[in-house]
């Protein structure tokens, strides 16, 4: 992953929290402008931040970095509902969403 990957999907999924950049800042504990310099590229985390910035948008270091999945969040919620599913239930889950594609 290129540096403007990183910020750009740092903005991605700070979006579709719903929280502004200086919100998160903040709410990390670092500066007003800490989110908005790494999405503006004019920085990046360090390893440590690039981790506590996964956690405060409850996805993993793995799902950040995957640029595939719009939406980590509501994957994993997906998955975590499908896991007491039936075969069939299951059969049935991935046919509806092979129709959606």
């Amino acid at each position: 992953m290129e540096e403007k990957d990183f910020a750009l999907r740092l903005a991605q999924l700070r979006e579709k929290k719903g929280v502004s950049a200086r919100d998160m800042s903040l709410s990390m504990g670092q500066n007003p402008g800490y989110i908005n310099n790494i999405e503006s590229g004019k920085s990046l985390p360090s390893l440590p931040g690039i981790f506590y910035i996964c956690d405060y948008l409850s996805v993993t270091p793995s799902e950040f970095f995957d640029l595939e999945s719009k939406n980590p969040t509501k994957v994993n919620e997906l998955l975590d509902a499908a896991k007491n599913l039936s075969d069939d239930q299951l059969d049935h889950l991935i046919a509806i969403v092979k129709g959606l594609k």
